[in-house]
């Protein structure tokens, strides 16, 4: 009998710790729960391109240029998806098991010849990690756009872009998540206040300066065609923002759920700090004023959204729609630069912003009233904040350099701009020989 009873409590407490290892997962085992989160976000991120981007960015412009803008973003996210797919991944992330440089990932992973079906990046996929990560390299030259639009021509932009992403993108995501110089020093960019916003955002201004202003800009009103659809576009953004910032914890897990209510909190006190902006300054609060302050405020939280809490968020929320609100219009009103959709002063200061506030605020107590940076220390505070300015100084440097030897290159092959004639007609007609609107 005491030997029946050894051996059944044998198989007990065998039975018992085979069900306390199933509920865990390894480094390299799969997770049911994170892979199908990041699937979700994948979704998410790529629902902010089209239609979220594509609908914001297309009511902001004139009748004649809707369709041009739709197109660009469409065929970037076709486009930028191929060469992520070719090359891009490999430059950014390089292949497991391969010791990265500083600068650039190693080239074992082109057309992703080192990922099978069953290969594994932590709890989910490495399949799936790339694909998340290919909806970043979408949308990020998808937000150029928005400086050029009505303007370039689409040989130039699909040609810009393309070397873009490979020259200025892919290099500065490796330097930040790839195993690079500045995620080695410890800089704070959970979701890209540098590699997305930032990069983005410098490139723009850039190509701004570089083609210059529409013509009739600061003469000829060019108030948005259709404010609507720039809400529905603008409400897609918030909702596959989620997607972007929570999702880049690349789990289901407790990271993830307080970059959702960050990433929330930051969205609602961006669009009600711009709203008053304008209310106390000129007496009215505008639709496009809103709106453009809740994308003030997601693009400031976002390098900031894995190491903050709730109070630090309404901080950064606040922050954004009152200097990003002065920066568009000191950009565009006192520099006249000719900017058309506000890309550098909305994501741009929002992403310096945002990612030197990260070494303010970042702390290791996530809570209510903690995320506030204080606890850990001024002498924490002053070091992380001077990774944090250095990551942006080089991002900015690096990112404005290579636009232009880009811009101008494009240029010589192609011509950047239509000319004076077919600007006026409007490109949806002249290079798309298609209408937005044919009522």
């Amino acid at each position: 009998m005491a030997s029946l009873n050894k051996a059944l409590g044998v198989k007990i407490l065998s039975l018992v710790v085979l069900l306390l290892a199933s509920t865990g997962a390894s480094a390299d085992e799969l997770s049911g729960a994170d892979t199908a989160w990041i699937l979700t976000s994948t979704a998410l991120v790529l629902f902010m391109t089209i239609p979220g981007l594509s609908l914001f960015y297309a009511g902001l412009v004139r009748v004649k240029n809707v369709l041009s803008v739709l197109m660009q973003c469409f065929a970037l996210t076709c486009l930028m998806s191929v060469l992520w797919f070719a090359v891009g991944y490999t430059m950014a992330f390089g292949s497991a098991g391969v010791e990265q440089g500083p600068f650039i990932g190693d080239f074992g992973n082109v057309f992703f010849s080192a990922i099978t079906v069953d290969t594994m990046s932590g709890s989910i996929p490495t399949s799936l990690f790339a694909i998340f990560q290919m909806t970043f390299a979408i949308i990020t030259p998808a937000l150029i756009v928005g400086a050029f639009a009505e303007r370039m021509r689409f040989s130039a932009m699909l040609i810009f872009c393309s070397i873009w992403l490979l020259v200025v993108y892919a290099p500065v995501c490796h330097w930040v998540w790839g195993g690079g110089w500045l995620g080695a020093m410890g800089l704070q960019d959970f979701a890209g206040g540098t590699v997305v916003h930032i990069t983005a955002a410098v490139a723009a201004l850039v190509a701004a300066l570089v083609l210059g202003p529409r013509k009739g800009f600061g003469t000829v009103p060019m108030p948005p065609h259709n404010l609507a659809i720039t809400v529905a576009g603008a409400g897609m953004l918030w909702v596959g923002w989620f997607g972007f910032n929570a999702g880049s914890a690349l789990g289901a897990n407790n990271t993830a759920a307080m970059a959702m209510v960050v990433t929330h909190l930051s969205a609602a006190c961006g669009a009600l700090a711009w709203m008053t902006m304008e209310w106390v300054r000129h007496g009215k609060p505008s639709v496009l004023g809103i709106v453009t302050g809740m994308v003030a405020g997601l693009g400031t939280i976002t390098p900031a959204s894995g190491s903050v809490g709730p109070a630090a968020a309404i901080v950064i929320g606040l922050s954004a729609g009152v200097i990003c609100y002065f920066a568009t219009n000191l950009l565009k009103i006192k520099l006249r630069v000719d900017d058309s959709l506000d890309v550098f002063p909305v994501h741009g200061v929002g992403g310096m912003l945002g990612t030197l506030l990260a070494g303010v605020f970042c702390s290791t107590q996530l809570g209510i009233f903690s995320g506030n940076g204080f606890s850990d220390g001024i002498d924490s505070i002053g070091g992380q904040f001077a990774v944090q300015a250095t990551g942006v100084i080089a991002t900015l440097v690096y990112t404005a350099v290579m636009s232009y030897i880009i811009l101008k290159l494009v240029n010589l092959m192609v011509g950047l701009r239509v000319d004076s004639d077919e600007e006026n007609q409007g490109l949806d007609l002249v290079l798309h020989d298609e209408r937005g609107y044919d009522l």
